[in-house]
């Protein structure tokens, strides 16, 4: 089993910065990627940004550029950093350990709140 808890979500105004975190714990050894997904109310829910075990990333067209996704190995956590907000990246984030076949762990979400 994998536990994930994000933190870090707020609210901000446009232009801002936030930096989100999700701590993994239990059988992290397991973990393949970990990624930050969100979810703005009435639309599905869509990757934002992944990274590999081996620290290889992946971003979606819309936040290229403006967030980066890291990990801290040591701490178990991976972070994401949000540059240039806007209302739009308003969302519910989530974090997600990709185990393979052994399943999806996912974390229970940070509100992300971007004024205009």
């Amino acid at each position: 089993q994998v536990q994930v808890v994000e933190s870090g979500g707020g609210l901000v105004q446009a232009g801002g910065s936030l930096r989100l975190s999700c701590a993994a714990s239990g059988s992290i050894f397991s973990i393949k990627t970990m990624g930050w997904y969100r979810q703005a109310p009435g639309k599905q829910r869509e990757l934002v940004a992944i990274i590999t075990s081996g620290g290889s990333t992946n971003y979606a067209d819309s936040v290229k550029g403006r967030f980066t996704i890291s990990r801290d190995n040591a701490l178990n956590t991976v972070y994401l950093q949000m540059n240039s907000l806007k209302p739009e990246d308003t969302a519910v984030y989530y974090c997600k350990a990709d185990r393979g076949f052994l399943g999806d762990s996912w974390g229970q979400g940070t509100q992300v709140t971007v004024s205009s």
